[in-house]
């Protein structure tokens, strides 16, 4: 039995020693972690933006605050603006900044994510550390802003997260199976 036990120990330390080791050698890369990074983000807000029904398009948390609608739209020009400060070769879409309507606001933040991941998959981890100047956050990396975009779109998440729950609506991220 101790035999056994030992064995099954030594299986274990082999097996933990190699997956750490595998791990370590994985190859990373800043362009690999922002189109990544981009893509869960973009799930995630397209999950929550699914959540809420249409006709809960214009709530707002309070009276001061942007409605839903507007929220949503907030992320698209702010990805686009964003965006255009990385520069690259993709043309930014031309948002309808007037849409309100749940299909009109969803297609505007999902072009703008698939603007930001073209412009992303044109970097490589040379031209993510060069320099650009990002107007607010100054002279900065491609990198930086591309994180600054994904900072930005939690933000306005976690902002909206609230207005579901106001609503009776869990979450997608928050629910359980």
């Amino acid at each position: 039995m101790k035999q056994v036990l030992w064995s099954l120990g030594v299986v274990c330390a082999f097996v933990t020693v190699a997956a750490t080791h595998t791990a370590a050698q994985a190859p990373v890369s800043i362009k690999g972690d922002v189109v990544n990074d981009l893509a869960r983000t973009k799930e995630l807000m397209d999950k929550l933006v699914a959540a809420m029904p249409d006709d809960k398009f214009t709530y707002k948390s309070t009276p001061a605050q942007r409605d839903f609608a507007a929220q949503v739209q907030h992320i698209a020009q702010a990805n686009v603006m964003l965006g255009a400060m990385i520069g690259g070769k993709t043309a930014a879409p031309v948002l309808d900044k007037t849409a309100t309507t749940k299909a009109g606001v969803t297609k505007a933040m999902d072009d703008s994510f698939t603007y930001l991941s073209a412009l992303a998959n044109e970097q490589t981890d040379q031209t993510m550390l060069e320099g650009v100047d990002a107007k607010f956050l100054g002279r900065s990396t491609r990198a930086r802003v591309f994180f600054a975009v994904i900072g930005h779109t939690q933000d306005i998440y976690g902002q909206l997260v609230v207005y579901l729950r106001l609503n009776g609506i869990t979450p997608p991220a928050s629910q359980r199976p």
